[in-house]
C-alpha cells in the first residue's frame, strides 16, 4: 500500500477548503505539520491544476476548478466530415467522443485485446470484424468505399454505436484522422481569454448615468483605477480611467467623462493576440464582450504576463511548425557574437526543393527571439519583418544566420540579420519586436 506523502496530503487539504477560502503558507504549514517550502510548493501545484488562484489584493484563495472541454478528443460526428464519409447506421451516437483508433489489418482474435469501449474500429469489408467492435462498444469506419450489411446497419441503430463508410483507403483515413488529432493538440495549448479572464459577478463596472462619485466609491473598494461602462442592457460603451474623472471633476455622469467605443476582445481571442493589442496601444485593460458586445469579464496586463508565464512553462503536447524550426537552430554563437546555423530538411522545402519562405521567416524570428530573450528576460512579439532572398536554398544545404542587434530598448528591439550559404550571402532581414513587460 503507498503512503501519502505530504505534497498529496496538502493538495487534498486545499480542494476540501471552501470555495472563496483563503490560504496562507504559514497557516498551511502550522495545520497540517509540515514545513512552509512543502506548503509552498504544493500551493503553487494547486494554482498550476487550477482549484487556487492568486487575486491581486486579495491573495492567494479556494477557486471552483474551471472544467475545460477535453479537445484533444474528437467526435465521431468529426469523423465523419474528417473522412468524407457516410453515415449507414447508429447515428444517434454520432456526438460520442472516440477514445482511439484501431486498425483492422490484423486476425480478428488478435485485435480482439486493442478494441474497447468509444472506440473507432478502421476496417475495410469486413462483417465479422464490424460486428465484433460493435458489441464491445467500439463504432467502425468502413473504408474503401465498401457498404454495412442489413444486420450491421440493424445493430449500430440498437447499440446507439455509428458504422460510417468512406471511400478512402485505411491509410488515408488513419492519416487524416492522426493529422486532426494532432492538431486539436496544438490547439489546447493555446490559451485564450476566456482561461484567464475575471468574469461577472467579479468584475466591477459602472453606468453611463453613474455620477462620478461611484468611480470614487469603486476606487476605494478594489483600488483598480480603470472600470468599464455599459448600457442598462449591459452593452460595453466606454471605459473611465482615474484621469478622466480628474479631468472632468464638474461633469454630472460617467459617459460624458469616459472614453467611448473602447477596444475589446472575445473570449476566443488568444492570450498572446490580446497582449500585443495592450502593447500596441498602450492600455492596462480589455473588456472581454459576446458578439453582441454584452460585457462577459475584463482581463488586466497582470493577468496577461501571468498567463503567457504559466504557457512558458508547460510541457508541449503537439509540436507547431515553429517549434520544428526553433528545434533544428544550432547555436553558435562566441561572447557577443550570435550565430545560428540549420540544415534544410524535406520539410522545411517548397515543391521546388527549394527553401521555403514561411518556413524562412519563422527562423528569422526564432532566431531574433532567442538574441533579445538573451539580452532582456521576458517575452516578445515580432512587429515587423523585411525578408529578401538572394538566391535560392536548396534541401541539405546549410544555412548560417547572423544576426546583429541594431537597437534595444525598455519596450523596441531591433535586429539586422543576414544568412549565407557556403560562405555567400542568400539573404537579409530586418526584425522589429516589443517586448511584453513585467506590468
Amino acid at each position: 500500500m503507498e503512503t501519502e506523502t505530504k505534497h498529496d496530503q496538502i493538495l487534498k487539504y486545499i480542494q476540501n477548503l471552501d470555495t472563496g477560502s483563503r490560504i496562507s503558507v504559514r497557516q498551511t504549514a502550522k495545520n497540517l505539520n509540515v514545513s512552509e517550502g512543502t506548503a509552498y510548493r504544493a500551493i503553487k501545484d494547486a494554482e498550476i491544476q487550477g482549484f487556487v488562484s492568486t487575486v491581486e489584493r486579495v491573495g492567494t484563495i479556494r477557486i471552483e476548478k474551471k472544467q475545460k472541454q477535453n479537445i484533444e478528443k474528437l467526435t465521431f460526428d468529426s469523423v465523419v466530415k474528417i473522412v468524407d464519409g457516410q453515415v449507414l447506421g447508429g447515428k444517434s451516437g454520432l456526438s460520442e467522443t472516440l477514445n482511439h483508433f484501431v486498425i483492422g489489418a490484423m486476425e480478428l482474435n488478435a485485435m480482439k485485446r486493442y478494441i474497447g469501449p468509444n472506440d473507432l474500429m478502421i476496417a475495410g469489408n469486413r462483417d465479422t470484424v464490424h460486428r465484433y467492435a460493435l458489441t464491445e462498444g467500439a463504432a467502425v469506419l468502413i473504408t474503401g468505399g465498401f457498404e454495412a450489411s442489413d444486420e450491421i446497419r440493424s445493430l449500430a441503430d440498437r447499440l446507439q454505436l455509428p458504422v460510417i463508410s468512406t471511400s478512402y483507403d485505411t491509410f488515408t483515413v488513419a492519416a487524416k484522422i492522426n493529422r486532426a488529432i494532432y492538431d486539436q493538440l496544438i490547439k489546447k495549448e493555446i490559451v485564450h481569454v476566456s482561461d484567464i479572464l475575471i468574469p461577472l459577478p467579479k468584475t466591477h463596472f459602472l453606468l453611463g448615468e453613474d455620477p462620478p462619485a461611484r468611480w470614487h466609491e469603486l476606487n476605494r473598494l478594489t483600488s483598480h483605477s480603470r472600470f468599464p461602462v455599459v448600457d442598462k442592457k449591459m452593452k460595453v460603451v466606454g471605459i473611465v480611467a482615474m484621469k478622466d474623472v480628474m479631468a472632468h471633476s464638474e461633469a454630472g455622469f460617467i459617459h460624458e467623462v469616459m472614453t467611448p467605443e473602447p477596444l475589446t476582445v472575445s473570449p476566443t481571442t488568444s492570450v498572446a493576440a490580446a497582449a500585443h493589442r495592450m502593447i500596441w496601444e498602450g492600455i492596462e485593460c480589455l473588456p472581454v464582450v459576446d458578439g453582441q458586445k454584452h460585457l462577459l469579464g475584463i482581463i488586466t496586463r497582470r493577468d496577461v504576463l501571468k498567463a503567457l508565464q504559466m504557457v512558458q512553462q508547460q510541457p508541449q503536447m503537439g509540436e507547431t511548425v515553429e517549434d520544428l524550426v526553433s528545434a533544428s537552430l544550432k547555436d553558435l554563437s562566441e561572447d557577443d557574437r550570435y550565430a545560428f546555423s540549420f540544415s534544410v530538411s524535406p520539410q522545411m522545402t517548397d515543391y521546388l526543393g527549394f527553401l521555403s519562405y514561411g518556413i524562412m521567416t519563422s527562423m528569422i524570428t526564432a532566431v531574433g527571439r532567442r538574441v533579445l530573450s538573451h539580452l532582456k528576460k521576458g517575452d516578445l512579439v515580432a512587429d515587423n519583418l523585411s525578408f529578401y532572398f538572394f538566391k535560392p536554398v536548396q534541401i541539405e544545404q546549410t544555412v548560417t544566420v547572423l544576426p546583429k542587434v541594431l537597437e534595444k530598448t525598455r519596450r523596441n528591439g531591433k535586429l539586422d540579420i543576414e544568412l549565407f550559404v557556403d560562405g555567400q550571402i542568400c539573404g537579409k532581414a530586418l526584425l522589429t519586436v516589443q517586448f511584453i513587460d513585467r506590468f
